[in-house]
C-alpha cells in the first residue's frame, strides 16, 4: 500500500508475524521510501500501552521521507500482538523480541551494509537501551524521545503501595490496580491527539496491570544504574515540562554515558509526547533536529565504510603481491 502521494509503501507483515518462544504471535510493520534505496535503516521501540502502526505512523512517514526505512513490532500484549491487553510477563521477554526481530532484518542480504538505528519513546528507550546492551558494537545510534530511564516521582505509587503491591502480584498479576494518573493526558499536549489514542482500539487504556507495572519499575531502576555503560552515539529529546519521565535523569545519561558522540535537546515548554503529541510547529522542530541527526551520522558511516573498504582492498592487494 502506497501513502503520502506515492513517496512511501507501507505494509505490514501478516505471514511473518514472529511466534516467540513463548508462543505469541507479534505483529511487525514497515515503512519503506517508494522507487529510492533506503540510507539506513530505523527501528522503532514503541511506549507503554501503545502500538507502532497507526500511533507511530505519523513519525514513520516523516522518516522515510527524509530516506530511511522503518520497522515497527508490537509488543506482547500490544498493539496487534497476542497476548493479555496490557500486560508484560517479564521486560527481557520484550527486549529479546524486538532484539531478535530488528537483528533479522539487518541480517537480510540486502541491509548488511545499511546503517541501523534504533529509535525509541518513553518506555521504548529504556528497551532501546537494553537491547544496545545486549549488542553493544550492533548498531551505529540511537533516538531517544523523552526515555523511561526513570519513572518520575509524581507517577508512581507511594513506596508503602509498591511493597503491598509486590505481595499481591504473587497472586494476582494480572489485575488492573495501580494507581497513578492517566498518562494520555499528562503526555501529549494537544487534546485531538489524546481522543485518536482513546479512540484507537489497539492502545490499552486500563490502569496498569499489576506485574506490568511492577517490571517497568524494576526495569526503569535497573537502566538509571547503568547509564554509564551506554556506548553508541545517541540525541535524547526531552520536553522541559516532560511529567511522565524524569528529564534530570536524560540529563545524567548525557553526562555518564561513555561515548562522546551524543547530543541533548530540551525543549522548552513541550510534553512526554514529542513525536505526535504536540502542536505541529513544535513537531516540525523535533523532527528537523532527528532528521539533521541522522544525516550526520548517515554521512559520518559512509566515510568510516569507505575506508573500512580500502581498508580490505588493500589486504586483498597485499595478499596477491606476496602469493
Amino acid at each position: 500500500m502506497e501513502l503520502d502521494n506515492g513517496s512511501v509503501q507501507y505494509d505490514e507483515f501478516f505471514q511473518e508475524y514472529i511466534l516467540n518462544s513463548r508462543g505469541l504471535k507479534l505483529f511487525t510493520c514497515k515503512w519503506i521510501p517508494v522507487n529510492e534505496e533506503p540510507k539506513g535503516l530505523i527501528f522503532i521501540c514503541h511506549g507503554y500501552a501503545l502500538e507502532c502502526s497507526i500511533t507511530m505512523s505519523s513519525a514513520a512517514n516523516r522518516l522515510v521521507k527524509a530516506g530511511f526505512a522503518v520497522y515497527g513490532i508490537d509488543y506482547e500484549g500490544h498493539g496487534k500482538s497476542s497476548g493479555l491487553q496490557g500486560y508484560i510477563s517479564s521486560f527481557n521477554n520484550v527486549v529479546d523480541d524486538c532484539s531478535n526481530f530488528f537483528t533479522r532484518i539487518c541480517e537480510k542480504k540486502e541491509n548488511k551494509r545499511k546503517m541501523r538505528i534504533l529509535l525509541g519513546e518513553s518506555l521504548g528507550g529504556a528497551v532501546l537501551l537494553m537491547i544496545h546492551r545486549k549488542m553493544p558494537d550492533y548498531w551505529d545510534g540511537a533516538v531517544l524521545a523523552a526515555p523511561m530511564c526513570k519513572i518520575a516521582d509524581k507517577m508512581k505509587p507511594h513506596p508503602l503501595v509498591t511493597s503491598v503491591l509486590k505481595k499481591l502480584c504473587n497472586f494476582i498479576p494480572t489485575w488492573r490496580m495501580i494507581p497513578g494518573p492517566d498518562v494520555i493526558d499528562t503526555g501529549c499536549k494537544m487534546p485531538e491527539i489524546r481522543a485518536q489514542i482513546r479512540g484507537n482500539p489497539y492502545c490499552y487504556k486500563g490502569r496498569p496491570r499489576l506485574n506490568t507495572g511492577l517490571e517497568l519499575l524494576k526495569m526503569s531502576i535497573e537502566v538509571e544504574q547503568r547509564l554509564n555503560e551506554v556506548s553508541l552515539p545517541f540525541i535524547i529529546l526531552q520536553g522541559e515540562d516532560d511529567k511522565v519521565t524524569d528529564k534530570a535523569v536524560s540529563q545524567q545519561l548525557y553526562d555518564v554515558a561513555s561515548i562522546s558522540d551524543k547530543t541533548l535537546k530540551l525543549y522548552p515548554g513541550m510534553w512526554h509526547g514529542l513525536l505526535y503529541g504536540e502542536t505541529p510547529e513544535n513537531t516540525e522542530i523535533v523532527f528537523s533536529d532527528i532528521t539533521d541527526w541522522l544525516n550526520q551520522r548517515f554521512e559520518l558511516r559512509n566515510s568510516r565504510l569507505e575506508r573500512e573498504l580500502k581498508h580490505q582492498n588493500d589486504e586483498i592487494f597485499i595478499s596477491k603481491d606476496i602469493f
